[in-house]
């Protein structure tokens, strides 16, 4: 049977891992075939963490993590697709998303930085590889976020629903899929990076698994109320945003004294703050026709995040990627496969009605092999 396969490679915010999948294009829609995860190493997600919650570095440093990542997307290319029985010439080419540490899409020189040398992931692997997606878009006007929007309106838009895709990761993003309506996407709140930072700082954990210790808390209304009042979320759409504003010394301004709470009792506000952030903008997108959340990314496994969007939105279908035939922890992986797939094919890959871009353009610079 013939196989049109393209492998997608995606490190987010959470600065957990290197998450790939490979995506069958030769059947409609397409499929997911294989998926794996590499674990981020230490020392690389301690300088990559530091260079985000500052902004600042040497040119000498960021050269250096620009070509460590390279070589870890490199190897874990590599040794998945030994594990899956794959080799180099199998794949059509890859689409890496590379690690963004910067995103400021406003300003006057609108600018954003996704770092990871492609030059050795091409070298290394033997596959012509795709990456730098954000730019040509903001070329062309565009916010250059998100990007899965167009992926996702051709694998879950349904002409009987409202469909809205919610990715939970370090940042919350969406992708609404109406009927006979152009797909809009956007970034609407805080995801994980809140929750992930403070039970860092608090028990040295990478992330609050099933969220037990918000669960030990109790919700700090006066600073939910303060959190809930980020002039981000008055901002029209399309907008985008990141860890240089959802941070740890925001979290501090918002707030007289935090250390007079309990910090399980913040954990447990910063859940209730990531879910009405996000519930806010989906009750202004309610209609008369069903209503489905699929949620995926990290969040989507926190019991207490999807208990509390069951509860506060009953006019919605709450439920997973997963249970429409994508898993929940590759969907980003598999929307930058897409993304090469359309570069290699000289085809549009952004909306104009997600990113506010002047037209539509093909994103994503080739490395040959």
């Amino acid at each position: 049977m013939t196989k049109n396969l393209y492998l997608g490679v995606m490190s987010g915010t959470s600065l957990d891992g290197v998450d790939l999948c490979v995506m069958d294009f030769a059947k409609n829609p397409p499929k997911l075939t294989a998926c794996g995860f590499t674990p981020m190493p230490e020392d690389l997600r301690t300088d990559l963490s530091q260079l985000l919650k500052s902004g600042e570095t040497s040119l000498q440093t960021l050269g250096e993590i620009d070509h460590r990542l390279g070589l870890l997307y490199a190897e874990s290319i590599n040794r998945f697709l030994t594990e899956h029985q794959l080799s180099a010439s199998d794949i059509q080419a890859i689409g890496c998303h590379g690690q963004t540490v910067w995103h400021s899409p406003n300003g006057k020189f609108p600018f954003t930085i996704q770092i990871g040398d492609m030059n050795l992931v091409a070298a290394h692997t033997g596959i012509t590889t795709i990456a730098d997606f954000r730019r040509k878009d903001m070329a062309v006007g565009g916010q250059g976020a998100p990007l899965v929007p167009a992926f996702h309106e051709g694998i879950f838009a349904s002409p009987e629903r409202l469909t809205v895709v919610l990715n939970i990761g370090g940042i919350s993003n969406i992708s609404v899929l109406a009927p006979q309506q152009p797909t809009i996407g956007y970034d609407v709140s805080v995801g994980n990076a809140l929750m992930d930072s403070w039970i860092e700082l608090h028990q040295a954990k990478r992330y609050d698994k099933n969220a037990e210790w918000a669960k030990t808390g109790t919700l700090i209304p006066e600073l939910l109320d303060s959190l809930l009042d980020e002039p981000f979320f008055k901002l029209p759409a399309p907008k985008s945003t990141g860890r240089e504003l959802f941070n740890l010394e925001w979290l501090a301004k918002k707030s007289v004294n935090l250390t007079a709470y309990r910090p399980e009792d913040v954990q447990r506000t910063l859940v209730e703050f990531t879910t009405q952030s996000v519930v806010n903008e989906l009750k202004t997108l309610e209609s008369e026709k069903q209503c489905l959340l699929l949620a995926c990314g990290g969040g989507a496994r926190n019991p207490l995040l999807m208990q509390r969007f069951s509860e506060l939105l009953p006019k919605w279908t709450v439920t997973t990627t997963s249970e429409y035939g994508l898993d929940i922890d590759y969907v980003e992986a598999a929307a930058f496969a897409w993304l090469a797939y359309q570069r290699v094919h000289n085809l549009a890959s952004n909306l104009p009605s997600v990113t506010g871009a002047k037209e539509p353009v093909s994103l994503g610079v080739i490395y040959p092999k």
